[in-house]
Parts: C-alpha cells; sequence; structure tokens
C-alpha cells in the first residue's frame, strides 16, 4: 500500500474520483505537510503544490491500495507538471512517509486555498479536464498530454460555458438527455481532438433515430473581432496562411479575416477580444459591441463563435505586421475603407464566414456609429 498526499484541487473528492477512476481510493485522513504551499498567486485551473520553506500545506493523506491506483494519480500530476517526491506528513500529531506531488515555481502568494470559491470558478472546468486527461491514461505520455494542456483546459471550458445555452422558442427544446448513447471514442487525440459517438436521438414523428455513428470535432470557443474606427470610417482585417482552404486544395490558401483567437479557460470571450487584438495587430479596443454568439458548423464541429465589432483609433497604414512567435503565427495587417471592404464581398475575395457575416453587421449599424462619434 502507498500512502499520497494530496492538497487544493487534487484533494477535492468529485475530482480525485475521476483520476481514481470511477472508485475512491481507500482510507482519507486529514494532513498537513510543512515547507510547501499552493501556488495562489496565479489565477489558475490547477494552482500547483511547491516547496516554500515558511509554510505547511493542509490536506488529506490517502491510502493507495493498488499500483494501478497510484499509477493514475501519478499520471494526472505529471500533466500538470508535478513530480513525485517523498515526504514526512503530519497526520494527528504523527509523522508518517508519503508520496507528495510538488511543482518547480518558488512563488507562493494569494489567500488561503477556498475550496467553495475555487470550486465555484473551476470546478465544471477541472471535472472535464480531468475527464479528458484521464481518457489518455495508458495511451499518450504525460509530456505528450501535458504539451497540450491549454488546449485540454480551453475545451473543458468551452463545454461548460455550452451549459447557458439559449432559449427554444421556435426550435425542438428536446433536451440532450434524451440522446442515447451507445459508446464513445477517441478517434484523433494531439493538439485538435476528434471523438466518435454511437447514438440514437429523438426524431420529430416521436420515435428514435437509428443507431448512428458520427464524428465530431471538438475544439474550444473561440472570440473574434473586427476593429473599426468610426471616425475614419475605416476597419483593419488580418492575412495569414490557413489550413482548410489549403486541405481543400484552394490555389490562393491566404486569406483575410478578423482578429480572432481561442478563448482560454477561465477569460471571458470579452477579455479574448482584447488580447487578441493586442496580439495580432498591436490595436488597444476602447469599447466592444457584442454582434452575435453562435455555432460555426453544426454539423461536424463543437467550435463556437463570439463576434464583437471592436471600436478603435486605427493608424495611418495600409499594411502592417502581427502575432505571436511563440504560436508561430505570422500575420499581416490590412487597413481599408469601409467602401473597400464591402467590395470584398461583392468580388468574393471576402470568403471567410465571420468576416461577410460582420461587414453586413457593420454596414447596418453603420450609421448609428458614425453619428456617436
Amino acid at each position: 500500500m502507498q500512502e499520497v498526499f494530496v492538497t487544493g484541487p487534487l484533494a477535492w473528492s468529485p475530482l480525485l474520483e475521476i483520476v481514481s477512476g470511477g472508485e475512491m481510493p481507500g482510507q482519507t485522513r486529514p494532513a498537513r505537510l510543512r515547507g510547501a504551499g499552493l501556488d495562489l498567486g496565479r489565477d489558475i485551473c490547477f494552482p500547483p503544490l511547491v516547496p516554500w520553506s515558511e509554510g505547511a500545506a493542509d490536506g488529506i493523506l490517502v491510502d493507495v491500495p493498488e499500483r494501478i491506483l497510484f499509477d493514475r494519480v501519478e499520471f494526472f500530476a505529471a500533466v500538470l507538471g508535478l513530480t513525485p517526491v517523498p515526504k514526512h506528513i503530519e497526520v494527528n500529531g504523527e509523522s508518517l512517509a508519503a508520496i507528495a506531488f510538488l511543482g518547480d515555481t518558488d512563488s507562493v502568494a494569494g489567500p488561503a486555498w477556498d475550496e467553495a470559491g475555487w470550486s465555484a470558478r473551476w470546478g465544471a472546468i477541472a471535472l472535464g479536464a480531468a475527464r479528458e486527461i484521464m481518457a489518455y491514461f495508458g495511451r499518450k505520455d504525460a509530456r505528450d498530454v501535458r504539451a497540450h494542456l491549454q488546449m485540454v483546459l480551453a475545451r473543458a471550458a468551452s463545454r461548460a460555458a455550452a451549459a447557458d445555452t439559449p432559449p427554444a422558442t421556435v426550435r425542438s427544446a428536446t433536451p440532450s438527455s434524451e440522446v442515447d448513447e451507445a459508446a464513445q471514442e477517441l478517434s484523433h487525440a494531439g493538439f485538435f481532438l476528434t471523438r466518435t459517438h454511437s447514438l440514437r436521438h429523438p426524431v420529430f414523428d416521436g420515435h428514435v433515430s437509428p443507431l448512428l455513428r458520427r464524428e465530431v470535432f471538438v475544439a474550444t470557443d473561440a472570440a473574434i473581432v473586427l476593429p473599426y474606427d468610426p471616425v475614419r470610417d475605416r476597419l483593419l482585417l488580418v492575412e495569414q496562411f490557413r489550413m482548410g482552404p489549403y486541405g481543400r486544395g484552394d490555389p490562393l490558401p491566404f486569406v483575410l479575416e478578423p482578429v480572432a483567437g481561442r478563448v482560454d479557460a477561465g477569460e471571458t470571450p470579452e477579455a479574448t477580444a482584447h488580447r487578441e487584438a493586442w496580439e495580432e495587430a498591436g490595436l488597444r479596443l476602447t469599447g466592444l459591441e457584442h454582434m452575435t454568439s453562435h455555432y460555426c458548423s453544426p454539423g461536424c464541429s463543437t467550435e463556437f463563435y463570439h463576434c464583437y465589432l471592436g471600436l478603435t483609433d486605427l493608424p495611418d497604414m495600409e499594411k502592417g505586421r502581427g502575432g505571436l512567435e511563440t504560436e508561430n503565427e505570422d500575420i499581416r495587417t490590412h487597413v481599408l475603407s469601409f467602401d473597400r471592404a464591402m467590395e470584398l464581398i461583392e468580388s468574393g475575395e471576402a470568403n471567410i464566414g465571420p468576416l461577410v457575416l460582420m461587414l453586413l453587421w457593420l454596414q447596418r449599424e453603420r450609421p448609428r456609429l458614425r453619428s456617436a462619434s
């Protein structure tokens, strides 16, 4: 039997149940590890336990009766960047040998650990991420999963956000709980993820469909922003190479788009819009107007767009450069007059759905925006 010390998110029973494979490990006892503390200086889903000479971390000591259970906990910890370290743990005044999982940072700051506050903000995301991470146990190396951890967290955040759905006043209010899912499997798991579902769903005559096997591209939510200067009546577009047109066989795989980016876990779509405007185009937005939130390709993808008009002061330039080298982004920016941008719809050069939609929205709202500037 191996004893393991866990604290913070890893000591949260719903998460520990997923990590252990649906069953709680053996006996758990309140425990304390001196010389360590949770890194609470950052607002992140999984704050790590790190060395801290002046502190002590309260958690639980878990009896792990089977090797496979320890391996599961170790795998999950490794994905989070934590290393198993032998430690002496205090339990009811007694010092016991156990394994603790520590990170290598030395930043310990912020308030005391607040499980209720953390679970309200991060609980649903943490559980979704844990389910995906543990689906890779025995299939992928923990280091490979860790390399894509931010995508795992963003996918979990998107799934949690999906619970806030618009009303059904014309469409069917049949809930997803009435879909009979016979099986689910990971078809592809890398930076992107594809799942295959075998299911039967309700049909409009009151019966259910035959057993269907359908693949779905599991993506993240994205924020899309069209920067617009209402005083000068001009807007900014970004240009970059895109795999979709290239994979389709388009001889011109560089496309014009609004600014866009992934909504990271714990981030609002509005915050993403501001961040991406700065990263891709060096723009500070003075305001945002929400246009629409929608699925981009509901027949095969979970990707969900939050579209905004970003009010800004556009520079006197026609072309510029943007993007982050750390994300291998190679972006060229274009500042165009409104009239020139609308010509792109007529010519077909605006061949990206969100751009067409957002330009038409701007066409409708432009008189209001210009009169208020």
